[in-house]
């Protein structure tokens, strides 16, 4: 038996619309596709709209590029692992040595991280919004937190604790050396609860994507919020 590839597989359902076959058509879908919906229902919706399904028929007949087929494989850590199929083989994406990668909301989270456990304060600000890392908001510099973050019982989230302002004026650039100064001096037991609870929530947390921004929630009501900057992803707050 010949090995059905991608663009068989696209031909073949364009053709089953577009001649009425139907079932034919259902029966090249996924199976979590059918899960979503029934034979009775795919029918119900090709019949409905003909011509709706003739016109994607012959779209999809006619892809405007080679299909690239491709793997995601996700490891105990909650990384994930991008594999593309190449010359008949599988292969491992770059994104496999991108150890600081942002080109993902989940990639950035490891990859901040995995900073944050390095100690790699030149790296962690990469992960940090330009607005913040000029001192107008953000992820934590000065000295001594809130007064309600004191009082906090240590075993709550530790989720607002980090949420203030870098530096008192808009000068007060953030730099590697007043992050290193601040979660490792007053803020480290903060900083060392939400990473924690974050690595733990990450293998199986969903991230939920809303065009240049995106939320994971993580612990007893903990939110890590993304932000898309110059195309890469940054971590607002957590």
């Amino acid at each position: 038996m010949v090995q059905q590839g991608p663009s068989d597989t696209l031909r073949a359902y364009a053709q089953a619309l577009e001649q009425g076959r139907v079932d034919d058509a259902y029966r090249l879908l996924s199976d979590e596709a059918k899960r979503s919906m029934s034979l009775e229902a795919f029918r119900r919706a090709v019949k409905e709209n003909p011509e709706d399904a003739v016109e994607i028929a012959r779209a999809i007949a006619r892809p405007a590029s080679d299909p690239v087929v491709t793997a995601t494989v996700t490891v105990p850590n909650g990384e994930e692992l991008q594999l593309v199929f190449e010359a008949g083989k599988w292969r491992i994406d770059a994104s496999a040595v991108d150890l600081y990668g942002q080109a993902t909301p989940r990639q950035a989270m490891l990859g901040f991280l995995r900073a944050v456990d390095r100690k790699r304060y030149d790296v962690i600000l990469r992960y940090v919004p330009d607005a913040e890392i000029q001192g107008v908001t953000g992820m934590g510099e000065d000295a001594a937190p809130p007064e309600a973050a004191k009082e906090a019982p240590k075993d709550a989230p530790a989720v607002k604790e980090a949420k203030k302002p870098i530096a008192s004026s808009a000068s007060a650039q953030l730099t590697p050396e007043k992050l290193k100064a601040s979660w490792e001096g007053p803020q480290k037991e903060q900083i060392a609860r939400i990473v924690q609870a974050i690595k733990t929530a990450l293998p199986t947390a969903q991230i939920e994507e809303t065009g240049d921004s995106a939320a994971m929630s993580y612990g007893a009501g903990g939110t890590v919020a993304f932000v898309r900057e110059h195309g890469v992803w940054k971590i607002k707050d957590f």
